[in-house]
């Protein structure tokens, strides 16, 4: 028959429980927590495979609103997900960790070897996430020398996720391991030195699959192709100046191709924006639309005496009118460029769109200059209230701008790995602040 324990071990016990409850108690009073890996994906659920929200970086800070399970629900820059709790180091972690072992209680004095102690339940082995992205401990360890790319990737300059590009490495090319730091691998292949996140690599080298020969097939006849039909002449009109340029591009910027004198005939096959596209002996150009007339002037002089440009003529021939100044008109140009890729510090369709960059070329085609960055842009113009936007609009967020397309939605240029598009107004950025009406 078992002894009872005494009332002092019985004492011991209590307290022990009492100072973990107040231990348990002070380990959730921690409100925010810095991310401890070079890069971690704040997710839209609890879930390692659930759509990723934001790219989070080494010491960023985020808010701790509760703890469920493996996982931390956070805010960060008005935006609410999830990041696993070992991508987190929460504030007050160490000075727990000291309470926990200023707080020990000598454990209760054995009983008596008649007395029988309750089994233990083992507990489960924690399930392993298979999610690869998240943190570099849960990629097989790779080592330096020879490996192979196990998918395609691009190599970093540096190792950070939005760092430039160098060249391609493709999958199943063989590379030579040199450098690891934080999860990233640096490599040399194709006689360039360049980061790769170490989870591209494995150290398997792989199989090379037997070629099937392909049986031959017989050539098919390739359907005709029709030639494009000439555009329809819409109207035919006559060069109102003493010499007018016909232009590749409707830009007064645009390659000559050759100038046209007075009462040229012209074929229209278009309109646009103040210029016309015209054909005249078989070359095909643009106008600008006040350079044409529907009828040939009356010359008095005689054709051995050439007329003298005047200045004015000059002037009228070179300045094509600007581009109607309304929002319609601004949204219209802006659309032209969606899916132009996002680049930091970029302002031309050549090289890409950051959001002010975006916003101030847009409006340089309506003759409008703004500040280049977005803090300055939220000063241009007149404010206009959230709830009277107009097309054509500038509508400033925290550290970002875009434009207001009509029916609740903006055009903008997101961020590094997007492109210029359509959203709509509370999904452009967090933090709205103002909007500005500079037409």
């Amino acid at each position: 028959m078992k002894k009872k324990i005494n009332m002092k071990n019985v004492g011991k016990i209590a307290a022990v429980g009492i100072i973990s409850l107040l231990f348990i108690h002070s380990s959730f009073a921690a409100d925010t927590g810095k991310v401890n890996v070079e890069t971690a994906n704040l997710r839209e659920t609890a879930d390692g495979s659930s759509k990723i929200l934001e790219l989070l970086s080494v010491n960023q800070e985020v808010e701790i609103i509760e703890k469920t399970g493996d996982w931390y629900k956070v805010k960060k820059d008005g935006i609410t997900g999830y990041l696993r709790q070992d991508l987190l180091t929460v504030k007050g972690e160490e000075q727990k960790e000291e309470n926990k072992e200023n707080t020990q209680v000598t454990e209760p004095e054995k009983q008596p070897e008649e007395q029988t102690a309750e089994p233990v339940a083992e507990q489960p082995e924690p399930e392993q996430n298979e999610n690869p992205v998240e943190t570099s401990n849960e990629v097989e360890e790779i080592q330096l020398g020879k490996q192979w790319v196990a998918d395609n990737t691009k190599l970093k300059i540096i190792p950070v996720i939005n760092a430039t590009n160098t060249i391609e490495v493709k999958k199943d090319e063989e590379i030579n391991a040199v450098e690891i730091m934080n999860g990233w691998v640096c490599i040399e292949a194709q006689n360039t030195k360049g980061w790769i996140r170490k989870e591209k690599l494995t150290k398997e080298q792989p199989k090379v699959e037997q070629p099937v020969e392909e049986k031959k097939e017989e050539p098919k006849e390739e359907p005709k192709k029709e030639e494009p039909q000439p555009e329809k002449v819409i109207k035919t009109l006559f060069v109102d100046a003493t010499s007018v340029n016909l232009r590749k591009e409707a830009s007064t910027s645009a390659e000559i191709i050759t100038k046209l004198p007075t009462n040229t005939a012209v074929d229209v096959l278009s309109e646009a924006n103040g210029w016309s596209k015209v054909r005249v002996s078989g070359k095909e150009g643009y106008i600008s639309s006040s350079l044409l007339s529907t009828k040939k002037q009356e010359t008095s002089r005689s054709m051995s005496t050439p007329r003298t440009e005047t200045k004015q003529e000059t002037s009228k021939q070179e300045t094509a009118p600007a581009p109607s100044k309304n929002g319609e008109s601004v949204v219209a140009y802006a659309k032209q460029f969606i899916g132009t890729k996002y680049t930091y510090g970029g302002s031309s369709p050549s090289t890409g769109f950051d959001c002010s960059g975006f916003t101030s070329y847009v409006y340089k085609h309506f003759g409008i200059s703004l500040p280049r960055t977005s803090g300055g842009q939220s000063g241009a113009g007149t404010k206009v209230d959230r709830n009277n936007l107009a097309a054509g609009d500038l509508v400033i967020y925290s550290g970002h701008v875009a434009i207001y397309v009509g029916g609740g939605q903006v055009i903008h240029a997101p961020r590094p790995g997007k492109s210029v598009c359509i959203v709509p107004l509370n999904q452009a950025a967090s933090n709205y602040i103002t909007a500005r009406r500079v037409l």
